[in-house]
């Protein structure tokens, strides 16, 4: 009988939606935390007893980046096959990159208009300073990317190299499971479904972790309001502010100004398009989304199938317009409320690490919190248990569902922008579904 009811304890835990638990997690460490704020002796022994919760939120979260960002960018990659890497391929592949830089590039002017987080100077335990790493030069960065042993990064977690093996090894991939020797496609094929399996398996894990979030969210929360006190409130919404104000200048003056290029209507585009676009909303999965988005596509908006069936579900795994102004924001939010703000060579990292990473985060919920991380990294923000660094992401991590909304709806929408000029371009849009 009492086992009975443990379990069912655990059911309400693991039922509850995880958003509100995290957000739950999020008020109630407030809450904790600044009552301990008045009373100035007892926010150490508060810090120093809970530092192993939250020290082991961060640790897990650090655990599964370098699979996510390997297993994920390799299977994106393997996934478009070479006999569509024509004129759809190439265009709609230049479409998603230079999109995905614009976005970071907003989110970062945002970012140093609003300059969320400057002042704040967060704080973590006095004996642990967040790693700072000389900044490299625009060319280092670039040499940089290429790994000269592919091993060694992936165990020092080098994330650019990291990327850069991993779509050159998926692309590579893609070409063997389509190569014409039945023996050499059948190998690819095998190695494709392993390394599907793999991220399918990493997704699992990252969802295992997040049942933890509430739980480390409210200590490491906790911790920040009982050092900082209530003013930690006003650097989180500025970062909300301009990341809501980049993700509208983004469709209104990019996706826009796209569509009018090709004399394609822009309301004509939210008209036919809203469904998909609240769903991603609601959802916050841009893969979970796609069956509504093919839809919409095909009947509302001309787009056919032929374009739409490859496009649209290769935007969900590369196309991340919304997280990538996400990354741009909350990193520029990170070295301002630690004392670090990013340098200008910073910040094209940021972009290139940002639009590269755009190509493997998975179109899941919270999987741009995890993609927030290595730009962190590549910028030398090292994420260390107990550090301002980590401090300060868990306050993103607090209000991500928030600005994942957004990001995945702007992220849904950005691949039925892309789907439909390709289809233009092809002379294959309805344009009757447009009058």
């Amino acid at each position: 009988m009492a086992e009975e009811k443990k379990k069912g304890a655990f059911d309400w835990y693991f039922k509850t939606n995880l958003l509100v638990r995290i957000l739950i997690g999020l008020v109630l460490g407030a809450i904790v935390g600044i009552i301990l704020g008045f009373f100035p002796d007892s926010v150490k022994p508060f810090v120093d007893n809970t530092k192993f919760f939250g020290d082991l939120f961060i640790r897990l979260l650090k655990m599964i980046v370098v699979p996510v960002i390997l297993f994920s960018l390799i299977a994106g990659a393997a996934s478009i096959a070479p006999s569509r890497l024509g004129r759809v391929g190439i265009k709609i592949l230049v479409y998603y990159l230079l999109t995905s830089a614009f976005a970071v590039l907003i989110g970062l002017v945002f970012a140093n208009i609003f300059q969320p987080g400057a002042g704040f100077n967060v704080v973590g335990d006095a004996a642990v300073k967040g790693a700072q790493v000389a900044p490299p030069t625009i060319v280092q960065i670039l040499l940089n990317i290429v790994p000269t042993n592919p091993f060694e990064s992936l165990m020092k977690g080098d994330v650019l190299p990291i990327i850069f093996f991993a779509v050159v090894f998926g692309i590579a991939l893609s070409y063997i499971k389509d190569s014409k020797q039945q023996a050499l496609a059948k190998s690819g094929e095998t190695l494709l479904n392993v390394v599907n399996a793999a991220a399918e398996t990493m997704y699992k894990v990252v969802g295992g972790i997040m049942q933890y979030a509430p739980i480390g969210v409210f200590v490491l929360i906790a911790q920040v309001f009982a050092q900082q006190g209530a003013r930690a409130l006003g650097p989180l919404f500025m970062v909300t502010l301009a990341v809501y104000v980049g993700l509208i200048v983004h469709l209104v003056v990019v996706y826009g100004g796209l569509l009018s290029v090709y004399k394609l209507g822009f309301g004509k585009f939210l008209k036919g398009a809203n469904e998909a676009m609240i769903t991603a909303f609601v959802t916050r999965s841009s893969s979970g989304t796609l069956p509504v988005t093919l839809r919409c596509s095909e009947e509302n908006l001309g787009i056919p199938r032929a374009i739409g069936s490859f496009t649209l579900p290769l935007g969900a795994t590369i196309n991340m317009d919304g997280t990538a102004i996400y990354l741009g924001v909350c990193a520029m939010f990170i070295g301002f409320a630690t004392g670090q703000p990013l340098t200008l060579n910073q910040q094209m990292t940021v972009i290139i690490t940002a639009t590269l990473a755009s190509i493997g985060t998975a179109g899941v919920p919270g999987a741009g919190a995890i993609m927030l991380i290595m730009v962190l990294e590549s910028v030398g923000l090292r994420l260390v248990e107990g550090s301002s660094v980590a401090a300060a992401y868990a306050m993103i991590l607090g209000i991500d569902a928030l600005l994942d909304m957004g990001r995945t709806s702007l992220n849904v929408t950005g691949d039925m922008v892309g789907s439909a000029i390709v289809a233009k371009t092809e002379k294959e849009l309805d344009m009757s579904k447009w009058k």
